[in-house]
């Protein structure tokens, strides 16, 4: 049900902008106004919830650990998986960013004529890392229509995606594996029966979102060609703050540009705040020396107890009447 829903809603927010551009000639709402306002919302959410995660109390070490922690010499310390320095947090979260070293390890179990068996499943891992790179790339390589003139790098990255020259314009590998990667996340959500049965709406609706996105970039790419001058004076008006709606650039991009907009104001309230969550988390960023040196809660308060003396002076006559055992007679 949350994946026909959220199939709906982008299914709607396409026909919406459409509706828009083509039939009532609201460019000016979709490339302007929209636009601007998803920009703020995504910054203002952003930054809103990283001060908000910041400012959460974490008065104990409390990583999550997958190897052995330091403690006598003649026994071997993972000093990866389980830091005791700030060396080796800064390594940990190195890998996990930009390797996503915790999915590389992913297993998969199975009931096998009774028996279970467990082996490694790199799908996942695979799947993960193409999304997120190539998203990066894309990223990367779309800034060429924010800056006049384009930087060498954007240039550079430009010329290594689309190495294998095909077709014309020139094939580019980023924006056909960011689909792909997207689809695979999704046929597992899909085709994975313990993994469809936790997923939400939540899920689904930004991996469809994404989907489009990339697909209505590759129609106006390869197919719908749009004025890409003409694109890059709106696109430059809208960076400087002097916005220029032009005739002749096409409902197909003005929905590709509404999509960005739609995913730019959910991410702020999404999981696709991991981004940013990544680094504040605890379990991930601390060090586990906990052996080696006492934390201790800053919070705490001095707490009235009740000691068992003080409960065995209270109740000690009912106690020895009903048999119970005192230390003191």
């Amino acid at each position: 049900m949350g994946m026909l829903f959220s199939l709906f809603m982008v299914a709607a927010l396409i026909v919406v902008a459409y509706a828009g551009v083509a039939v009532v000639n609201m460019q000016n709402l979709f490339g302007v106004v929209i636009p601007y306002a998803a920009i703020a919302i995504f910054l203002a959410g952003v930054i809103l919830k990283v001060l908000k995660w910041s400012r959460s109390p974490v008065p104990f070490h409390i990583p999550t650990t997958c190897g052995q922690q330091k403690s006598l010499p003649w026994i071997k310390h993972s000093s990866t998986d389980n830091p005791q320095t700030t060396g080796g947090v800064i390594m940990r979260m190195a890998l996990e960013i930009f390797l996503f070293r915790s999915l590389f390890r992913n297993i998969k179990s199975e009931v096998t004529d009774g028996r279970a068996t467990y082996g490694s499943d790199k799908l996942l891992w695979l799947g993960g890392l193409a999304f997120h790179l190539t998203f990066f790339t894309v990223l990367i390589r779309h800034l060429r229509f924010f800056a006049e003139p384009v930087p060498a790098m954007i240039n550079t990255i430009d010329a290594l995606d689309g190495f294998m020259q095909i077709g014309v314009p020139h094939l580019l590998m980023s924006g056909v594996i960011l689909v792909a990667a997207a689809a695979y996340l999704l046929w597992r959500r899909v085709g994975i029966s313990q993994v469809k049965y936790i997923s939400l709406a939540a899920d689904y609706f930004p991996l469809f979102l994404i989907i489009s996105i990339g697909l209505t970039g590759i129609i106006m790419r390869y197919f719908a060609k749009v004025d890409i001058v003409s694109v890059k004076k709106m696109t430059m008006g809208l960076v400087s703050l002097n916005p220029v709606v032009l005739s002749g650039v096409g409902s197909i991009f003005y929905i590709h540009m509404f999509l960005i907009s739609v995913l730019l104001i959910y991410f702020p309230f999404s999981k696709l705040m991991h981004m940013g969550g990544v680094f504040l988390s605890p379990t991930r960023n601390l060090s586990n020396n906990s052996r080696e040196k006492r934390h201790v809660n800053p919070w705490d308060y001095p707490v009235k107890v009740h000691t068992y003396e003080q409960y065995e002076d209270e109740f000690r006559e009912k106690m020895k009447e009903a048999g119970i055992p005192v230390e003191k007679e």
